[in-house]
């Protein structure tokens, strides 16, 4: 039992670094706490913690290893999640001025947070995270490396739970602090500017995939 406190720990130290880095998944949530409010920006992190699932499970079933010793197969696998950040990034881009039809702060509130429903919220940051080579490469590094190949599936699944929920609190905390009315205020203040930023970003980040991937 022991050995496995000290995977844990290993493990939670890792993880800590890996997802306080930024990335996509940063990038998504900064976004949408700034375009969207602190409700979108919340499920969108809740997405981003369920869709460390997705790399627990093909971690569990083996086909970590498949992607590991398969380079053309990792390669499509960052060229799709590629596409992906381009497609939200050209999203991004596209944004324009806002005009809105109240003065209120409630009222502004409202408009912003119907910009986005709460199932494409959900889905953006579960595909973020769902297809985020570096994620992929964190768990492929994790698994053969850092977990015994002793340690029990049982064992593995609780390491996993864990990672999807302190990963889903890290960018719910973060939401939570973007989204307050000072940081939005400030940065809102040109949000269009900034969305288009976030989409170069995101764009930027596409390219740096492919071109590593080459």
């Amino acid at each position: 039992m022991q050995n496995y406190w000290v995977e844990f720990v290993t493990i939670a130290t890792v993880h800590l670094f890996a997802v306080a880095s930024p990335g996509p998944d940063f990038a998504v949530v900064l976004k949408h706490s700034v375009s969207f409010g602190r409700r979108a920006a919340m499920i969108t992190s809740i997405g981003i913690g369920l869709g460390i699932l997705v790399h627990v499970t093909y971690s569990l079933l083996g086909i970590g290893l498949l992607i590991k010793t398969t380079p053309w197969l990792f390669q499509l696998f960052s060229y799709l999640a590629a596409g992906y950040l381009v497609y939200l990034g050209l999203g991004a881009l596209r944004s324009r001025p806002q005009h809105a039809g109240g003065t209120g702060g409630v009222e502004s509130e409202v408009v912003i947070n119907d910009a986005i429903s709460d199932r494409r919220a959900f889905w953006i940051g579960l595909l973020t995270n769902g297809l985020n080579p570096k994620a992929t490469l964190f768990f492929l590094t994790l698994f053969a490396v850092v977990i015994s190949a002793q340690t029990p599936n049982s064992v593995k699944v609780i390491y996993g739970l864990y990672l999807a929920f302190a990963t889903g609190l890290w960018f719910c905390a973060l939401s939570y602090f973007l989204s307050s009315q000072k940081v939005r205020g400030f940065i809102r203040e040109q949000g269009f500017w900034f969305d288009r930023i976030m989409g170069l970003v995101l764009i930027g980040l596409a390219l740096k995939l492919v071109i590593s991937g080459i």
